[in-house]
């Protein structure tokens, strides 16, 4: 009986052993009866009698690819299906499961950086308390944690949102996916997709309407909002795939969501996918999420220019999205919002829109529109209007709020 390690005999061709293949492609021999397995490198012969595995030494740059891919730290599911397709696809989904990662290490970026900032700006409030020193006697005025901009509105007073969202079928589509609400806690928009797309856009920002953001004694802290958005992005999550389990392929269903929940002091962003938040101060216009789309992706990394990013193929690829749980998708996607604390100032305008307007209306535009318009009624119907005028190829979403000093009695 042939020792697995060397070569088959005549009767089996061109075949070899576990062994010798292991030693072509660099792996163990453990390693590839684990991808046995799981399906994902079949051999080209099993033994029927002794189970020993002989393979075709054309298999080792799939047995190479294989574990280049387990050290970027891909899954094995997915793996699985990258495998399975010729290079030019293979490729792509190659550079959107690393476009996801980079933005999922971007987002986790952002929030230890938050953490650094808060915590250190705790430790000089407690430095500042009497009786607690911070080794220099100094007295400082420092802001308030996260950001929420008190320094920058110290004696104006409580500060509200009034607003306005807008939504509209478009020129050319039959039927309305996208979603927006507006409300003194909450503004939205969501871009549905697929079968069930109407009903997961209307069900992520239904998930972020309860009662704990309308009402409670006192503004949460920064470490409490924080932990808020994390369990309102999880219930979105779980909405959407409630929303559409019952689709054909509820994997091919879902929305993107961008939302901001107002506490009375801090404002809250929970984003994914390529629908998007921007803010008008001082008369500059300035977006303040980041599209998780393949296009992004390589606009952030200088292979594709925005000019080209506006007729590519797969612009409208998303990297994050919120859908359904089955495995086939026909996009990458994760199902974890990025949360996030944006600074208030009065005066502050901030729009949020889906791609039915950002795609088609250029940010001088935009901003000419929201910087004109008197109020978010005026500047909601100004935004549609212009995705109209330009074709209005896509549902349109648009909500807009003013952050104004609440009047007191």
């Amino acid at each position: 009986m042939e020792r697995e390690g060397r070569a088959v005999g005549a009767a089996s061709g061109e075949l070899v052993t576990i062994g010798e293949f292991a030693r072509l492609s660099r792996l163990s021999a453990k390693a590839l009866r684990r991808y046995d397995e799981l399906d994902l490198l079949r051999p080209a012969l099993v033994d029927p009698v002794n189970g020993y595995r002989y393979y075709d030494p054309a298999q080792a740059e799939e047995a190479r690819l294989v574990a280049w891919l387990r050290r970027i730290g891909m899954p094995l599911s997915r793996i699985g299906r990258i495998v399975a397709l010729d290079a030019g696809a293979a490729a792509v989904e190659i550079r959107a499961y690393w476009a996801r990662v980079e933005a999922e290490t971007a987002a986790r970026r952002d929030l230890a950086m938050y953490l650094v900032d808060h915590l250190s700006a705790e430790g000089r409030a407690m430095a500042r308390i009497p009786g607690s020193t911070d080794g220099t006697g100094s007295t400082g005025n420092a802001g308030s944690a996260g950001g929420t901009g008190s320094a920058g509105r110290a004696g104006a007073g409580p500060l509200a949102i009034r607003c306005a969202a807008l939504t509209d079928t478009g020129v050319v589509r039959t039927a309305n996916q996208d979603a927006a609400f507006a409300g003194p806690r909450l503004l939205a928009v969501a871009d549905g997709f697929g079968e069930g797309g109407a009903e997961a856009s209307a069900a992520a920002i239904e998930a972020l309407k309860p009662s704990a953001w309308g009402s409670g004694s006192g503004a949460p802290s920064a470490a409490d909002l924080l932990n808020a958005l994390e369990d309102t992005a999880d219930s979105a999550s779980r909405a959407v795939r409630e929303a559409v389990a019952s689709c054909a392929a509820p994997d091919g269903s879902g929305t993107t969501l961008t939302a901001m929940l107002w506490t009375g002091s801090r404002l809250g962003l929970v984003h994914i996918g390529d629908s998007r938040a921007y803010l008008l101060r001082g008369g500059e216009l300035f977006r303040i999420t980041h599209d998780h789309s393949l296009v992004q992706s390589m606009i952030d990394d200088g292979s594709l220019s925005r000019e080209e990013a506006a007729s590519h193929p797969q612009r409208a690829l998303l990297l994050k999205a919120l859908v359904g749980e089955a495995r086939s998708a026909q996009v990458a996607v994760a199902s974890r919002p990025d949360v996030r604390l944006q600074e208030v100032l009065a005066g502050d305008r901030y729009l949020l829109c889906s791609d039915g307007l950002s795609a088609v209306v250029d940010e001088a535009d935009l901003r000419a529109a929201v910087v004109a318009a008197d109020g978010p009624e005026e500047a909601v119907r100004r935004l549609v209007g212009l995705a109209r005028e330009a074709g209005g190829p896509d549902n349109v979403a648009c909500a807009v709020a003013d952050v104004v000093v609440e009047e007191q009695e």
